[in-house]
């Protein structure tokens, strides 16, 4: 049997999808949030791709696609504009 391809960013298009697979990303992650930035360029794709969210984000687009390649360290602001331009929030819970 082939093995079909796919993309995450096909499952991640409600914000509950979402943010319950971010949720597994922060879990797993370790100790390099670069991997959260990896998973937010997965939201971003299944919300229009990074143009559209770095639109909403009123973020540059260049400088959102380099901050979600997951080679560099994500900036606070920057994770709670993209976030909120997904339509999720930051907690933080016990």
């Amino acid at each position: 049997m082939p093995v079909k391809a796919h993309k995450a960013s096909d499952y991640l298009k409600s914000p509950e999808d979402a943010a319950a697979y971010l949720n597994v990303v922060l879990e797993e992650m370790g100790d390099d949030p670069r991997l959260l930035m990896k998973a937010l360029r997965n939201v971003a794709e299944a919300q229009g791709g990074v143009s559209a969210v770095a639109r909403e984000a009123q973020l540059d687009r260049v400088a959102l696609s380099r901050a979600l390649s997951g080679r560099r360290n994500p900036r606070l602001d920057t994770l709670a504009k993209v976030t909120a331009a997904c339509g999720l929030k930051l907690r933080f819970s016990t």
